[in-house]
Formats: C-alpha cells, sequence, structure tokens
C-alpha cells in the first residue's frame, strides 16, 4: 500500500547564491520538513509573479496553459511532487476528470499556484529530500539511508539559509 501523499505549500522563491539558480522551497504544512527544488530562472519569474499577483502584459506559458484548461470545461485539482532522480523532481497535474499529465515540478508549481490547487508531495519524497526546521530555524538532520549524503544535504542547506537574502532573487 503506498504512503499518503503529504500536503505542502510555498514557502518562497531563494536564490541559491553558490548556483545563483532560484530555489522553490516547499513547507509541510502539519510538519516542520521543508522541500528545496532547484527551477530555472524563468519558472521562478513565473512562481513569483503569481504568488505576489503580478500579471505580465502578455499571458506567460503557464496562464496560456490555464486559459485552455478553462476554455475546455475542466479545472485542475492538485499537483503531485512524486519521485525524484538524481536530484530531478517529477511531478504530475492532476484535472478535475481524473486525468494526469507528467509534467516538470517547477512547472506544475507554477500551475499550482495560479490556480490555487492543492500542492502534495509524496511522502518517499519527503523522507528522502526533505530537510527539518527546528522552532528556531536551525536545520535538524532527519534520518536517512545513506548517512554521508544527508549530512551534505544538511550542510548544503544550512549554507544556503546562512547566506539567502530575499533582495538576491531580482523579479
Amino acid at each position: 500500500m503506498a504512503s499518503p501523499d503529504v500536503p505542502m505549500e510555498v514557502a518562497g522563491v531563494r536564490m541559491d547564491v553558490p548556483t545563483g539558480q532560484p530555489v522553490v522551497v516547499l513547507r509541510e504544512l502539519s510538519g516542520a520538513r521543508h522541500l528545496p527544488i532547484w527551477v530555472g530562472t524563468n519558472e521562478a519569474t513565473s512562481i513569483v509573479f503569481a504568488m505576489q499577483g503580478i500579471k505580465p502584459p502578455r499571458p506567460l506559458t503557464h496562464d496560456l496553459l490555464i486559459s485552455v484548461v478553462d476554455a475546455l470545461g475542466h479545472h485542475i485539482s492538485r499537483v503531485v511532487i512524486h519521485t525524484v532522480e538524481d536530484t530531478v523532481f517529477h511531478a504530475a497535474i492532476e484535472f478535475d476528470n481524473g486525468t494526469v499529465v507528467d509534467a516538470r515540478a517547477s512547472d506544475a508549481l507554477a500551475v499550482a499556484v495560479r490556480t490555487k490547487s492543492q500542492i502534495v508531495c509524496a511522502q518517499s519524497v519527503l523522507e528522502d529530500s526533505g530537510l527539518v526546521l527546528s522552532a528556531d530555524g536551525e536545520l535538524r538532520e532527519q534520518p536517512a539511508p545513506d548517512q554521508a549524503e544527508a549530512d551534505a544535504q544538511v550542510r548544503e542547506f544550512r549554507d544556503f539559509l546562512d547566506h539567502v537574502d530575499p533582495d538576491d532573487f531580482q523579479t
């Protein structure tokens, strides 16, 4: 039996200082885990615009997709972050009629933010790639099968949190 999906929300979009790449940070709604997902600049901009209610003069690709779905008389129910392979996150967009479409996590999140659709993450993905923040904002290591890999992830995320500044991400 598959473990239940974990409800998440977009906690923010930040700039990873060492790589200069945007990171979408998801936060577990009923827990302390966070899931950083590195995304492209265009997708990050699209997510930030949607979060801030900015309407570009011409529709972005994610706006177009939602317009097509609406024109066909459907709506998006939720997005699911279901797999991570070699640090690449895979997602699916689920529609009101039960149709499921494979998607990049960044595109699925951009659509979810625009439509205010539910975002969920497979428990296995959160266990493998999630990081825990304590109430005081300090990272706590999460048990992992490969402790050396987990230690490296924690150090990398701690370094990211120590150096990130909201002004690093320009919209």
